[in-house]
């Protein structure tokens, strides 16, 4: 899970941007092979929504550090 954060918080912002598309692409289609009864293993579902959690979480983060930064300028 650290290696998997680690490698997120390397990425650029478009990077984290084409990630989160992917991961909600692949929940959409989780959702759908649920409700077809054709999912495997019910638990990627949740995996899927906490690794869309992490991405957010680190685009919120450097959102609040550009703000920072630029309320330090204008200061």
């Amino acid at each position: 899970m650290k290696a998997k954060l680690q490698e997120y918080r390397g990425m650029s912002q478009e990077q984290l941007g084409l990630s989160l598309k992917e991961l909600h692409k692949n929940l959409f289609h989780l959702r759908f092979q649920s409700a077809t009864e054709r999912l495997e293993t019910p638990s990627e579902i949740q995996k899927t929504k906490r690794e869309i959690a992490r991405v957010n979480t680190i685009i919120r983060e450097r959102a609040l550090a550009a703000e920072t930064a630029a309320a330090g300028k204008g200061a």
